[in-house]
């Protein structure tokens, strides 16, 4: 194994640990209302990414992403499904609905495959409509338990599906996307937080410097992870990213069961088996069809 492709690994599995871990962070915060944390969440991460792209050279790149019309309209769209997809989550966590989140990202990449068909008009070959069928049944068996549709899992992963469709039409890198989509999102954001100080209901200020310093590194808790996983993805194999990208729901799983004692329910456990060997299915299908392009002298 090279040594990039040691870092590679390095920065991308960096990357989804600490996607996985978030669920810490916001319920740290849950004394503050989900939407004042998005708000926080949107301005420090433009700062920090701003100071990022100073140090890289980024800010070219992020003109000329403005300028196009084209790129501009889908980094618009792509903005309104982040700034959903992070409000969501947070509420989400700060519920006690974490084993929710964690059932959306598991879903995501079957969304995805959805999406190939209904959108790009790709063809599904049999073992992908296994796991998509795999996935539904996942989701019904939960609707029936629920009574209603599980509505926060579907709702991540229709959102950060979507937003990753969109983000692949663009040529700007994921790092000037976000700058564009929190500098976007940075005077609604401010306006909110002005407000909340003006009602005297705002927390930054208000309630210690512990809250303080969660709110204010919650720019980092948005960018690093990024970056790490931009830095990763361009070193090691389409396949290698598809595996490591369950370990954040995962880790967010284990969390919601083991630490944040959320109930889980024999209903829980058979809809989760069903999305677990969806999963072992799709990686599967993957594997082989990437077998399938380097055998053809196909790739990078």
């Amino acid at each position: 194994m090279s040594r990039e492709t040691r870092l590679g690994l390095a920065y991308a599995a960096a990357a989804f640990v600490l996607w996985g871990l978030t669920p810490a962070y916001w319920k740290a915060l849950r004394q503050v209302p989900a939407a004042e944390i998005l708000a926080h969440r949107v301005i420090w991460g433009f700062v920090f990414v701003a100071g990022w792209m100073s140090l890289r050279g980024h800010w070219p790149a992020l003109r000329t992403a403005a300028k196009d019309a084209g790129t501009a309209a889908a980094l618009a769209a792509s903005t309104v499904l982040i700034a959903v997809n992070w409000g969501l989550f947070v509420w989400a966590v700060n519920a006690d609905r974490v084993l929710d989140t964690a059932l959306g990202y598991y879903i995501n990449p079957l969304v995805n495959v959805v999406l190939g068909l209904g959108v790009l008009r790709e063809r599904l070959n049999r073992l992908q409509w296994l796991a998509v069928g795999l996935a539904a049944a996942a989701v019904a068996v939960l609707t029936v338990h629920l009574g209603s549709l599980p509505w926060v899992s579907l709702a991540l992963a229709a959102s950060f599906a979507l937003y990753g469709l969109l983000r692949k039409t663009v040529s700007a890198d994921a790092v000037v996307g976000l700058g564009f989509e929190t500098a976007a999102l940075a005077p609604l954001a401010l306006a909110f937080l002005a407000l909340q100080e003006h009602r005297g209901a705002a927390a930054l200020g208000h309630q210690g410097p512990a809250t303080d310093l969660l709110l204010v590194l919650s720019g980092a808790v948005t960018a690093v992870p990024l970056i790490l996983f931009t830095l990763g993805v361009r070193r090691i194999a389409l396949s290698t990213t598809g595996l490591l990208q369950y370990l954040s729901p995962t880790l967010t799983f284990l969390q919601a069961v083991l630490i944040f004692h959320e109930p889980f329910t024999p209903a829980h456990a058979a809809s989760f088996g069903l999305i677990w060997i969806a999963l072992g299915v799709y990686s599967l299908d993957l594997h082989r069809r990437l077998r399938r392009l380097d055998g053809a002298g196909i790739g990078p």
